[in-house]
């Protein structure tokens, strides 16, 4: 599975799986073959953290 390029749209991408989808980035992860370290990474550079209490990057 491919995921956006701009973050911003990656940041909706993901906080929408994960809110529709997923109990996890870790699921999400798993189930779509991405690297969990690299979405964090490439939100961290926008300025958003996961939090696993909310299941959201904020």
């Amino acid at each position: 599975m491919s995921v956006p390029n701009d973050p911003v749209i990656l940041l909706s991408y993901i906080n929408t799986k994960l809110r529709d989808e997923f109990p996890s980035l870790e699921e999400l992860c798993k189930v779509y073959s991405l690297q969990q370290e690299e979405i964090k990474s490439r939100l961290s550079a926008v300025g958003y953290e996961y939090d696993p209490a909310l299941n959201k990057f904020v």
